[in-house]
């Protein structure tokens, strides 16, 4: 199943939602991305050569088990460019709507993060994203609005 993350004034990024690396995750997605949940959030945190993140979205979730290696689920999708993975606090089972898309390959992620699909479309949107000026915070100067995102 693919979907589709529309950034305003940047374009289009399709991502293909790989389950059987992380299904619980996919499905907890899934259901975010049919309630709308996305829908005008930020790309709140980008660091260029490394990963943009957003997620934020407008009420607060329960939290779901992390599907990686280290937390006892074999998820062997690598953090290559273009990934999506979930980003979640130092607890394992921390991970809500927050997720990250790889701007280069980052293999010290490798079986720490609930990686569950890849971008096969818009590297040039993430490039472009991952280049935005950012603050000592990592947060973009300009806000990159997630307009929504949807099934494809």
């Amino acid at each position: 199943m693919n979907i589709l993350i529309d950034v305003l004034d940047f374009g289009l990024m399709e991502v293909e939602l790989l389950s059987e690396h992380a299904p619980n995750t996919v499905e907890n997605f899934l259901k975010l991305v049919k309630d709308n949940y996305f829908e005008n959030s930020s790309f709140h945190r980008i660091i260029k050569g490394f990963m943009i993140q957003g997620g934020i979205g407008k009420n607060k979730l329960n939290p779901i088990k992390g599907e990686f290696n280290s937390n006892g689920h074999n998820n062997e999708l690598k953090h290559t460019k273009g990934v999506i993975s979930m980003a979640r606090t130092m607890d394992p089972n921390s991970a809500t709507s927050q997720f990250f898309i790889v701007h280069e390959d980052s293999p010290h992620l490798d079986g720490e993060y609930a990686a569950f699909g890849m971008l096969v479309n818009g590297f040039d949107v993430l490039d472009k994203i991952a280049n935005v000026p950012t603050n000592m915070a990592d947060a973009p100067i300009s806000e990159v609005t997630i307009k929504n995102i949807t099934l494809k």
